[in-house]
């Protein structure tokens, strides 16, 4: 068996796990859904720098890697929000990320960082749309009465 072949529907598969998991996390954190923000229950407060602008963050690029839509500058935006959360939030608690809690925003700043490079891979609708676009303005304008 060809371990090449499975390369494309893993990486898509694994972009749209991280994206879901990314917009999960945003959707606790600004609706107060799926056990709220932290575990506490409840949303973080409106425009609360930074918790809710992470949130936001979390929500919509999570939606756009999943979606497979503008992956790239997305999954960059999301890595470059974790890589702060990590060394503004969690670092000052501590060197390492086990002593830190600064384990998932490490691991979702790589994970985004592969995407980012990688692309979004197979099952995305950002090229699916760019196609179609493609094949509208290849079409010949109608002429004549309609």
């Amino acid at each position: 068996m060809k371990h090449d072949r499975l390369r494309g529907p893993v990486l898509a598969l694994f972009r749209m796990v991280t994206g879901l998991l990314f917009l999960l996390h945003g959707a606790s954190s600004l609706f107060g859904v799926f056990g709220g923000a932290r575990g506490t229950g409840l949303a973080v407060e409106f425009a609360a720098w930074p918790s809710w602008w992470a949130a936001l963050i979390q929500l919509v690029c999570g939606t756009l890697v999943l979606a497979g839509l503008f992956t790239r500058s997305s999954a960059v935006l999301a890595s470059g929000s974790m890589a702060y959360a990590y060394f503004v939030v969690h670092q000052p608690q501590g060197l390492l990320p086990l002593t830190n809690g600064g384990e998932l925003a490490a691991i979702y700043c790589w994970a985004f960082l592969l995407i980012a490079v990688q692309g979004p891979g197979e099952w995305a609708l950002g090229p699916a749309v760019r196609r179609l676009v493609l094949a509208d303005a290849s079409e010949p304008a109608p002429t004549g009465p309609a």
